[in-house]
């Protein structure tokens, strides 16, 4: 059909699954438009743009933030798991797939290079600030915040802090004192 996907790597490309693909695509784009509408925004951040990842595929648990231009991979959207109460601030990308540079070498063609494709997991309470991105096979640990602009490639531990990109772990969120 003259399209540059291999078999092994995309499955069946027949032209039905291509036409259908693409209608799918319009609806998923449309319910990723939903989630900025200006006129819904005193709903947005709690009710409506978790519902719409739901309705999109994601595991979103109760009682999630999602900021405005949030986006996510449509193609992937089963693979991001939200659980409890967590963050997601403004212009946060997550992203379930990458080229896969592992074995790029010098000559080799960067449309024939495969891709990484895993989840991405935002543990119970965690906090993602904003412009960040969140890369393929993350997990942000329960109570763990990112600072803003952040590039995340490896998992953030429990009850830390992390910022910069790379993401590193900047410091270790204290337990609290109790006043005697």
């Amino acid at each position: 059909m003259g399209f540059n996907y291999s078999e092994e790597e995309y499955g069946d490309v027949s032209l039905w699954r291509v036409v259908k693909q693409f209608f799918k695509n319009i609806h998923l784009k449309h319910l990723a438009n939903m989630m900025d509408w200006a006129i819904l925004e005193p709903f947005a951040p709690r009710k409506l743009r978790p519902s719409l990842m739901r309705k999109m595929g994601c595991q979103v648990g109760k009682g999630c933030f999602i900021g405005d231009h949030v986006r996510i991979d449509q193609g992937h959207a089963d693979m991001i798991t939200l659980e409890e109460n967590v963050s997601v601030a403004s212009g946060t990308r997550l992203l379930c797939h990458q080229r896969d540079f592992s074995n790029y070498c010098v000559g080799d063609d960067y449309m024939k290079l495969g891709y990484v494709v895993k989840p991405i997991v935002l543990k119970k309470g965690c906090l993602v600030g904003m412009e960040s991105f969140v890369m393929p096979g993350v997990t942000v640990g329960e109570g763990a915040i990112v600072g803003a602009g952040s590039l995340v490639t490896k998992d953030i531990p429990a009850w830390t802090i992390a910022s910069g990109r790379p993401a590193k772990v900047v410091k270790e969120i204290p337990h609290k004192v109790e006043m005697q």
